[in-house]
């Protein structure tokens, strides 16, 4: 039987490419997407796109309401989105976000008695966010297997972080080594319905420098 992985899928590169690894690998996908009420619903489409293009087996999108606890210039419109490049843990930090995500990764690997779940994060080229760390990905994943029948029952569920110690330059070269379309993924923060990017957020920056790194041609809409 063909292993099945669940994939969160946001609609950025890195997801993209984490998806692109997974199917290589032979994994059967699923992908998994979350309105989580963050400003630029653009990235939703995109994750729809890139889903689409990868001929994944089911791709569900989760509604959550992280906007309604704050704290984050991602969901609340209030706070306004640097521009720049930013030092520390930026305000675009959601609060426990990848906790979130990867719980409901995790509940539906357990439903469809998956064998691995495939989340994009680095930690190399990235804002600082505490949940893209190795020690969060370490941690969480012996919790995995404690908290789940299939653990318990002498199973496992894998937590593959396949981008974790690229730089965003590898990661494109990875991607379009791999059929990547990039011109469907959208990272900005602040993105317009269009999805069209604004060029200056610290997301930006870096998907920016990437392409450069890379020696590729960004395909990116701008403002």
């Amino acid at each position: 039987m063909t292993s099945k992985a669940i994939v969160l899928v946001s609609g950025g590169l890195d997801s993209a490419t984490c998806l692109a690894l997974a199917i290589n690998q032979g994994y059967e996908c699923y992908a998994l997407s979350f309105n989580y009420g963050q400003r630029s619903i653009s990235e939703l489409n995109a994750a729809r796109r890139v889903a689409q293009a990868a001929g994944v087996k089911d791709h569900k999108v989760i509604s959550l309401g992280l906007d309604t606890l704050g704290g984050s210039a991602l969901t609340d419109t209030s706070i306004a989105i640097p521009e720049g490049g930013t030092e520390g843990i930026p305000v675009t930090y959601v609060p426990a976000r990848n906790t979130v995500f990867l719980s409901y990764g995790l509940a539906w690997a357990e439903v469809l008695d998956a064998d691995a779940l495939f989340i994009g994060v680095n930690s190399v080229d990235y804002s600082g966010y505490p949940d893209c760390r190795p020690e969060f990905i370490e941690a969480y994943a012996r919790m995995m297997n404690l908290a789940t029948k299939k653990g318990v029952e002498g199973g496992e569920i894998a937590l593959k972080t396949p981008l974790i110690h690229l730089s965003k330059g590898e990661i494109i070269k990875t991607g379009t080594r791999f059929g990547v379309d990039y011109s469907l993924t959208v990272s900005c923060y602040q993105a317009d319905e269009d999805g069209a990017a604004c060029g200056a957020c610290d997301s930006c920056l870096l998907r920016k420098a990437g392409f450069a790194e890379a020696g590729i041609e960004d395909p990116t809409r701008y403002k």
